[in-house]
């Protein structure tokens, strides 16, 4: 039995895993070479921390991106967040196929897990249709951010650097060359139209892009229907987008005065909004944004982006199915209904415990950071809100959003190795970590008589 045969016997949730934390590796290695960094050395801990959060697609950072690394170390950083954007599967499946090697059924099925709802059996045609249309977007992203961007710096270097911010724009990613983020292009509308349309498709996830790709295709007569998961995915999008563009304005509405364009007032609450979906850019200092402000914007970090893309967060379609198992339940109705269709029990099941599983996580993490930074190098009585910074930093990392208020940098190694883990949680995903711990295998396990509980 050869080492191929090895590898994909492994269960799809393992591998998955594996596949990330063998990217993260190399790139924590790659990133510690001399060439890669400007002063010629970085720590392991900034090494893995920044390897990490490319792999996971996160951006948060502990040194400044386009300052620190030199040209070679963040091209590294920007194929590890193309590999970790795509999936280190979708890659792997690519890769063999291009080698001749035919794909194991656990690649199937792990790519089943990742990127499809139902069945199907055109898992590899999707999987090619993924990666032309990602690079065709990134291609598209590129050209217009290098014509919108094209100034008084070098043609080279406004092309490379709309390279770099048009990948890390689509997938999710959040990673700057800038010290400010794009906080220089907050009245810039091409610019931010170019980045939110990046971000906005890369983040409603690679099935719903699929399937409205084969109900545009389609004949009048044969036009495919979308999907419960595109319908409901682009509905909770939309939703999100206007209500957290609309309160994010309302709250910060006394500094948009002192701000006499309108073009700042419209485009500032709307890019805030969608990069808040796991992007990771900012056109305003988030550390001078109001408490409420930030509060809202972590229940948008929180949920994150949709079921297979880029993004991460507990996801649209649970926030949305936890909506209406609500709604079903104070009308007491039994069964939750989609678009004249229920969903299945387990389903909704399955939401309510990611839910109630990743406040959990995020909290216990919370703590943690909280009582082993008090002691060290890091003073929380000189960050105002030190309660609110961190579990604003911790919810950015478990969504793996990137937008931070600024004390990441400050963390000891426990601070960052806590949320290294917390990024690695988040991109994996609860379930995979779920199905690596306890397994798949569902089990009835003792049942006795019955006994009512006050709740509520």
């Amino acid at each position: 039995m050869n080492i191929y045969s090895k590898i994909f016997k492994i269960h799809p949730a393992t591998l998955v895993l594996t596949g990330f934390l063998v990217a993260i590796f190399i790139g924590t290695i790659a990133l510690k070479l001399p060439i890669s960094t400007k002063s010629g050395a970085i720590s392991y801990v900034d090494a893995l921390f920044t390897a990490t959060s490319a792999v996971c697609v996160t951006g948060l950072v502990v040194v400044d991106t386009g300052e620190y690394f030199t040209v070679f170390g963040q091209c590294i950083i920007l194929v590890l967040i193309q590999i970790g954007g795509l999936g280190v599967m979708t890659i792997s499946v690519i890769l063999f196929q291009w080698l001749g090697r035919n794909i194991s059924i656990r690649q199937r099925m792990a790519m089943q897990d990742l990127f499809t709802h139902t069945p199907r059996e055109d898992i590899v045609n999707l999987v090619r249709s993924i990666i032309l249309f990602t690079f065709g977007a990134e291609l598209i992203g590129a050209v217009l951010l290098t014509v919108f961007g094209y100034g008084d710096a070098p043609l080279l270097s406004t092309v490379y650097t709309a390279i770099f911010h048009s990948i890390s724009a689509f997938c999710n990613a959040g990673f700057a060359l800038f010290p400010d983020s794009m906080v220089r292009y907050s009245g810039n509308l091409p610019i931010n139209t170019t980045l939110c349309a990046l971000i906005v498709v890369g983040g409603i996830g690679f099935p719903v892009l699929y399937d409205i790709r084969l109900w545009l295709g389609g004949r009048k007569n044969t036009r495919v229907r979308l999907s419960i998961q595109t319908k409901t995915v682009l509905l909770t999008s939309l939703a999100l987008i206007a209500s957290g563009a609309l309160f994010f304005a309302f709250l910060e509405r006394q500094s948009f005065n002192e701000t006499q364009s309108l073009t700042h007032r419209i485009l500032i609450p709307v890019f805030q909004s969608i990069t808040c979906r796991t992007a990771g850019f900012n056109t305003v200092d988030i550390a001078s944004l109001k408490e409420a402000t930030l509060t809202m914007m972590i229940f948008l970090m929180f949920f994150g982006a949709s079921p297979g893309s880029c993004g991460g967060g507990v996801k649209t379609t649970t926030l949305a199915l936890i909506t209406v198992f609500t709604y079903s339940r104070i009308r007491r109705r039994r069964r939750v209904n989609f678009f004249k269709k229920s969903i299945p029990s387990e389903t909704v099941t399955r939401s309510v415990s990611l839910i109630l599983v990743s406040i959990s996580v995020i909290f216990i993490a919370l703590f943690l950071i909280l009582a082993g930074e008090s002691s060290s190098s890091f003073k929380m009585a000189d960050h105002q809100g030190a309660f609110l910074s961190c579990l604003f930093e911790t919810v950015s990392a478990f969504g793996t959003v990137g937008l931070s208020m600024g004390i990441t940098p400050e963390f000891g190694i426990w601070g960052k190795c806590l949320i290294i883990l917390m990024m690695i949680i988040g991109r994996v995903g609860l379930l995979t970590f779920s199905y690596i711990i306890v397994g798949t295998g569902a089990t009835n396990g003792l049942e006795y008589s019955e006994e009512n509980l006050m709740i509520g």
